[in-house]
């Protein structure tokens, strides 16, 4: 894992609120509600204490939607089971919480605090799945070979109880001396062989490092992360729960995908152009997913590729269907059928989703609220995908610029991530040519101008630094 941090002074993310139209507070009707639901929370029928769940979140995090239980099976193959927090369950349909929850979407992060889909009496209380304490969820019960294929699923509500709140760094560091608490002892096994079974698929997996802005005291700082194993096993048990949802969903041909189209022959190609200029080696007949699982992305010129191979990943979409399965039912990224499902605290598309596999998996009509949703869910999903994406893009941009702001002049060490110019050589029409660097230190990236050569280390001159605009910009040294 590769951390780097820059201190940067006090920040008003405040005009980016207002900007992006992001809401205060909730309605009193809607916080009552909320607050009404959290002080009589839903006991199930069915009890599943006896498990000992735990969750795995960033270190922060207390919207903690997922937690897991792993096991071996007698026979041979896994038990996954994988408890997620029952919103739908705290949530009237028709009354005031679930409309606000429509006008949110999702929930939005900013390094100065969240703006949650759903009030923290629940978000982060009554719905969220702490520790030692009894809560309402949806259970998934997925059994596997020892290759790792499912067969067999099984969901239902279920009473639940975490036994530890667990972080991403504090489980890397327990699987590095391999002292992983029992409940997820067989993650990087399981987490292996569905990554295994992904990339055979087709399946591609971006290991790009986050930028993050974190509270430091009276500042922040601007952090630069890399992914470490334990996220991409976990990210594993998400996206096994999310292909048995598809196919539940699939098979009663009524529900909501997450679908992308398979990347194009000419992007591929694309993308098999650039792997030698940067030192790439593409095996004969690996996909792109195997080829990026070889790199390390803290490396300048596989980071260039990685950046190359995001045009891959376009025309994600949510897709609603009701009687008739999809023409195009897959997302090209898992290279399978999917569905989000394991969010629910964050996002407004999983409640739905997961009450259409509840009733088919129990074999009765879908709940004509849950229904009737699933139609109007694309666009508002996409609405506030965009709103979400322009918060965590705008509050990076406003923390390297005001991190910058007083360097104008300066040159600085970085790698090009991207040029403009198409392969024909052609740049933009009235702009001039240029492309992404990364600073090594501080973590920043942005645009450049000059003729910049792909996956190489240059210098850079800092030449604009706007913290109004929320811009950065860089000329080639």
């Amino acid at each position: 894992m590769v951390i780097r941090r820059v201190l940067a002074p006090r920040i008003d993310f405040g005009a980016l609120r207002r900007e992006l139209g992001l809401p205060e507070g909730f309605p009193d009707a809607a916080q009552r509600e909320a607050d009404a639901a959290a002080a009589a929370p839903p006991r199930p029928a069915v009890d599943r204490t006896d498990l000992p769940f735990v969750t795995v979140d960033p270190a922060s995090s207390r919207d903690l939607d997922q937690a897991m239980h792993l096991t071996r099976r007698a026979g041979g193959g896994f038990r996954v089971s994988y408890a997620i927090a029952d919103v739908a369950a705290h949530v009237r349909p028709g009354g005031a919480l679930e409309e606000e929850t429509w006008r949110r979407g999702q929930t939005v992060y900013l390094p100065d605090g969240n703006v949650p889909l759903h009030p923290h009496t629940l978000s982060e209380g009554a719905a969220s799945l702490l520790p030692d304490v009894d809560r309402a969820a949806v259970v998934w019960t997925i059994d596997l070979d020892a290759g790792g294929a499912t067969v067999a699923v099984a969901v239902q509500r279920a009473l639940v109880r975490s036994r530890a709140k667990l972080d991403y760094v504090g489980v890397q560091a327990d699987a590095d001396a391999g002292r992983l608490p029992d409940p997820i002892a067989l993650l990087p096994e399981i987490g292996a062989l569905l990554t295994a079974r992904g990339l055979r698929r087709g399946a591609i997996n971006l290991p790009l490092p986050e930028q993050d802005v974190e509270a430091d005291g009276d500042g922040w700082r601007l952090v630069l992360r890399g992914p470490v194993p334990m996220e991409e096993h976990n990210a594993q048990i998400s996206l096994l729960t999310g292909m048995a949802a598809a196919d539940i969903m699939l098979a009663g041909r009524v529900g909501l995908l997450r679908t992308m189209p398979a990347p194009k022959p000419e992007a591929v190609q694309r993308l098999r152009a650039a792997a030698a200029p940067l030192g790439v080696h593409w095996p004969d007949g690996a996909g792109p997913g195997e080829v990026i699982t070889g790199l390390d992305p803290s490396q300048p010129r596989a980071a260039a590729f990685v950046d190359q191979a995001a045009e891959l990943m376009r025309g994600a979409a949510y897709t609603a269907f009701d009687g008739t399965v999809p023409e195009q039912p897959e997302h090209g990224g898992v290279a399978a059928a999917y569905a989000h499902v394991t969010a629910p605290l964050r996002r407004l598309a999983d409640r739905y989703a997961t009450e259409v596999c509840l009733a088919l998996h129990e074999g009765r009509p879908v709940p004509e609220w849950a229904r009737a949703a699933l139609p109007r869910l694309p666009e508002v999903m996409a609405t506030t995908d965009r709103t979400a994406s322009a918060a965590t893009r705008g509050a990076i941009e406003l923390a390297e610029a005001v991190l910058l702001e007083h360097r104008v002049g300066e040159t600085f060490d970085a790698a090009v991530l991207d040029v403009d110019a198409p392969p024909n050589g052609r740049s933009r029409p009235g702009r001039p040519p240029g492309g992404t660097v990364a600073l090594d230190d501080p973590p920043v990236r942005a645009r450049c101008v000059g003729d910049l050569p792909l996956g190489e280390r240059i210098r850079v001159r800092l030449v604009t630094a706007d913290p109004a605009a929320r811009s950065v910009t860089f000329e080639r040294a």
